[in-house]
């Protein structure tokens, strides 16, 4: 890989220039796969292995039978694989599936640079069900994988009012990014991907009211195949508006009570999105992870009796609240949008996995009677993976202060733990030593001829 940038064509800064959608298009068909920053191609990896290890474990939820049973009933030409079962079904509706494998324990990465959006859930879906429809090497994928990153989070920052709208990022914008990902992987031009910008735009939906059910999850397997549908209608030549970000009646004007399609542009070539990834060391709303972090180093320093606990005060950034603000969950699913039961279940086990997020532990008492006692303020001041915590009992007040919370980018995983959490997720669906060849696998991911050879150790 080449160690410098792809050079891109000179913008401007004009606000408001007519033909973003265009020009956005043109460069994500137009740059060299072998011209990518090694940086990128790197966490383009890294994307990958977190997410195939969050879809193995996935696979397990008791959702996935419920979805699998209704395609089933639909009926499915099988061409294309599901994660974790020995089942092939139509592209299309492998997409869904595999889409809320990958995001329903919500564990899976986040994009957090001023547009919270879990990328890789719809994106990779999305491109591993298109993968089985031909032959792709697997720099193919990573250089669909960098253009969707870029896709859905400079449509998100083109449409700064949007989540505020009451709109799951992951739905609407995760449509965007695997409808542009989808028709990079198929080589269309400039005038066809403009084509797939806009058909995977008008079907862009998912609302926020469904955190907490299985329908949250579902809203990333929808994008996945939205995106699937986008990229194959415009390869076929079925045509959209060119203007589908800008325009009067365009998707940052609809979806959003302010507007800036510059962003669409700036700095397109130069500062690629997916370098601003995040990954989950805990299976929960990431907007928790700071206050998790600080409750987990109380615990480690020891001498905190926990049925002696008289209040735990946590103070975070508003949009934790507005996100996590349940406060009895009766569900795993609800708890993962729990502040309170984050709070407590992650000072009572010292963790934050998969098993403090299981309907048992969202039930279970001494967990209902620590959350209880959590008091939550805000602090506008606090950055969204900031948070302050204390626990106050008879010996006094217990303090933790978390500047930045572990997995984003100011605090990052190494490849070490990412590859310890994907082992830990994977092992549970394939065992160890399949998982760990899928991870040798990725780690040569752009040298390999064929993506099928990585689909075949993950199904």
């Amino acid at each position: 890989m080449a160690s410098s940038s792809t050079a891109a064509p000179e913008y401007g800064v004009e606000p408001l220039r007519l033909n973003v959608s265009r020009d956005f298009c043109a460069f994500i068909a137009g740059f060299k796969a072998e011209d990518l920053p090694d940086a990128v191609v790197h966490e383009s990896r890294r994307g990958v292995l977190d997410w195939i290890g969050c879809a193995l474990a996935g696979s397990r939820h008791p959702t996935i039978p419920k979805l699998l049973a209704a395609m089933g009933a639909l009926g499915s030409a099988g061409r294309a694989s599901v994660i974790a079962h020995d089942l092939k079904l139509g592209h299309i509706e492998a997409a869904i599936v595999n889409g809320q494998i990958g995001h329903v324990l919500d564990y899976d990465d986040t994009h957090m640079d001023g547009v919270v959006l879990h990328t890789s859930s719809p994106v990779l879906a999305a491109l591993l069900s298109v993968a089985e429809s031909g032959s792709f090497s697997g720099l193919d994928l990573v250089a669909a994988y960098a253009a969707g990153f870029e896709a859905g989070v400079r449509v998100g920052k083109a449409s700064p009012g949007h989540h505020d709208g009451g709109w799951h990022l992951t739905g609407t914008l995760g449509t965007i990014a695997a409808g542009v990902a989808v028709g990079r992987m198929l080589g269309l031009d400039a005038a066809r991907l403009t084509y797939a910008l806009g058909i995977a735009a008008t079907q862009a939906a998912g609302m926020q009211q469904n955190r907490g059910t299985m329908s949250k999850s579902f809203h990333a397997g929808k994008a996945a195949s939205n995106g699937v549908l986008a990229g194959f209608l415009a390869r076929e030549g079925v045509d959209s508006s060119d203007e589908i970000i800008e325009g009067k009646r365009g998707f940052s004007r609809t979806f959003s009570s302010g507007s800036k399609p510059e962003a669409l542009l700036d700095g397109l070539g130069r500062d690629w999105q997916i370098l601003r990834n995040g990954y989950k060391p805990y299976a929960c709303g990431i907007v928790v992870h700071p206050l998790i972090d600080g409750m987990i180093a109380l615990r480690r320093r020891g001498g905190i009796d926990p049925a002696r606990i008289e209040r735990v005060e946590i103070t975070v950034n508003p949009a934790a609240v507005r996100i996590t603000g349940v406060a009895e969950p009766k569900t795993g699913l609800q708890s993962k949008f729990s502040i309170y039961h984050s709070a407590a279940v992650s000072f009572l086990d010292g963790d934050a996995g998969i098993a403090q997020y299981s309907d048992a532990r969202a039930l279970a008492p001494e967990v209902v009677e620590l959350r209880r006692k959590v008091r939550v303020s805000i602090d506008e001041g606090f950055r969204r993976d900031e948070a302050r915590v204390a626990v106050v009992d008879a010996g006094g007040r217990h303090e933790a202060h978390v500047e930045h919370a572990g997995g984003t980018v100011d605090n990052p995983m190494s490849d070490a733990a990412l590859e310890d959490k994907f082992l830990a997720n994977a092992e549970m669906a394939v065992g160890g030593a399949r998982a760990r060849e899928i991870a040798e696998t990725v780690w040569r991911l752009e040298r390999l001829p064929d993506v099928r050879e990585l689909l075949r150790l993950c199904s």
